[in-house]
C-alpha cells in the first residue's frame, strides 16, 4: 500500500465520529509490520516495544504474522501483552518499589509467559533476586547500558561488566545479556547516524567478547529503537526493538527517510471557530494531542497542508490559515501526529478504518496505569 494514494484516510461516515477522535488502519499497520519483518529478516530477530500502539489488537497482528517477543514500559503494558497471547515479554524498564511486586504477581498469574526485566543497579538486582527467591522463582533480567541518553542504564565498561559478573551469581535471577537505547542519534543524515551509533556500540561489543571469553554464556543482545533500527539489523546476534514504526509520525518521517513506514494512525478533527481574519480554530487541544514539543511541531494534516499550528489550549488548536481561506465551520481535517506515542496516550479508544468506514473501536487498554495487579 502505497502513502501516495490519494485520499486513502478519509472516511464515508465522518458525520458518526464525534471529534477529536484518533483513527487507525488496520491494512497500514499490517503493511508496516511486513516492511519491519522484511527488513531484519526474520521475525525472531524483532522485539517490537509496544508504547506507541498499547493496543491488544495490534499485538495479535503481531503474533499473527510470526513475531513472538515484546518490550514494554509498563506493568499495564506488560500485562496486556500476556492478555493478549504473547509468550516472552520485557519490561524495559528497572522496577523499584511496588512495581517489582507487580512484576512478581504477573509471573505467578502467567506461569507459561517468560517475563523479563531491566537493571543497572547491584541494589536493585540484589532486592529483585530476594523478591524472586521468595516467590520460588527465577525471574530473566537484562543488564540496561547507558550509551549517552544518560537517562537509565550503566556505561558498558570495566564497571559494568563486573555488575553483570555480580548479578550472574545472584540466585533467584537469571542474567541474560544487555539492553541497549540509543533513541539520541536522530541524525537526518544516514551515514552520520550510523557513524554515532557504531562508534557507542564499539563497548557493548568489546563486553560481549571479553564475558564470552570468561566462559560466561554469550550475552544477548538486545538494540535500538525505530532511528537507529536500519542500523543495528545489519550486525549478527541482535534483536531489534523498534516501536514508532507500527504507526509513524511526522516527526519521525521528516527525520528517517530512509524507512520504509507509512502514516498508519490518524487524529481528525473539526473548525469549531473562525476567531479571526486568516484563523481557524479546530478541536485539537492539549488533551488531544501530544504537545510537548514547541509550536508549529503537533500534526500535519494530509487534506490541508498550508495550515500551520500557532496557539493552544486544552480543548483548543489555531490554525494560521491566510487571509483568503475558504474553510468553513464544521469542516473536517485528517491530521498525522507530530509525535504518536504520547498521542495514542491521550484516547481511551481509537476507531478502525476498514474499506473507508470507521467500523469498530479499540480499546487503548494498556494507557490505564493498572489493569488488575
Amino acid at each position: 500500500m502505497e502513502n501516495s494514494v490519494e485520499n486513502w484516510y478519509q472516511i464515508k461516515n465522518i458525520d458518526s465520529v464525534d471529534t477529536p477522535a484518533m483513527l487507525v488502519y488496520p491494512e497500514r499497520i499490517k503493511a508496516n509490520i511486513q516492511a519491519a519483518i522484511d527488513l531484519v529478516g526474520d521475525p525472531v530477530r524483532l522485539r517490537p516495544h509496544v508504547k506507541t500502539h498499547k493496543s491488544t489488537e495490534v499485538v495479535q497482528m503481531m503474533l499473527q504474522m510470526g513475531i513472538s517477543q515484546f518490550k514494554c514500559a509498563t506493568i499495564a503494558e506488560a500485562e496486556m501483552l500476556a492478555m493478549a497471547g504473547a509468550g516472552d515479554i520485557l519490561l524495559a524498564y528497572q522496577p523499584i518499589g511496588p512495581k517489582a511486586q507487580r512484576l512478581m504477581e504477573l509471573v505467578w498469574n502467567y506461569p507459561n509467559v517468560t517475563f523479563s526485566c531491566l537493571v543497572d543497579h547491584l541494589d536493585a538486582a540484589t532486592y529483585l533476586a530476594e523478591l524472586s527467591k521468595s516467590n520460588q522463582t527465577i525471574l530473566s533480567i537484562y543488564l540496561d547500558l547507558n550509551v549517552g541518553t544518560d537517562r537509565t542504564g550503566i556505561a558498558p565498561g570495566e564497571e559494568a561488566e563486573a555488575l553483570y559478573e555480580e548479578i550472574h551469581a545472584l540466585e533467584g535471577l537469571s542474567i541474560l545479556g544487555f539492553h541497549v537505547y540509543d533513541g539520541h542519534f536522530r541524525q537526518k543524515d544516514l551515514e552520520e547516524r550510523r557513524k554515532a551509533c557504531d562508534l557507542a556500540f564499539v563497548p557493548v561489543e568489546e563486553m560481549v567478547k571479553s564475558l564470552r571469553e570468561k566462559g560466561y554464556p554469550d550475552p544477548l543482545v538486545i538494540a535500538g529503537g525505530t532511528p537507529t533500527f536500519p542500523i543495528h539489523l545489519e550486525r549478527e546476534n541482535v534483536v531489534c526493538s523498534p516501536g514508532t514504526f507500527v504507526y509513524w509520525d511526522t516527526g519521525y518521517g521528516a527525520v528517517l527517510a530512509e524507512q520504509p513506514f507509512i502514516p498508519a494512525a490518524l487524529v481528525v478533527t473539526r473548525i469549531i471557530s473562525l476567531p479571526a481574519k486568516g484563523l481557524v480554530t479546530v478541536d485539537l487541544g492539549h488533551k488531544s494531542i501530544a504537545s510537548e514539543n514547541p509550536l508549529p511541531n503537533r500534526v500535519h494534516f494530509l487534506n490541508a497542508d498550508n495550515l500551520e499550528p500557532v496557539s493552544q489550549s486544552e480543548e483548543h488548536l489555531v490554525l494560521k490559515a491566510g487571509e483568503d481561506h475558504s474553510f468553513k465551520l464544521g469542516d473536517v481535517l485528517y491530521g498525522v501526529p507530530f509525535h504518536i506515542c504520547p498521542t495514542v496516550a491521550l484516547y481511551e479508544r481509537v476507531q478502525a478504518v476498514r474499506d473507508h468506514e470507521a467500523s469498530e473501536a479499540w480499546h487503548i487498554h494498556a494507557r490505564d496505569k493498572k489493569l488488575t495487579l
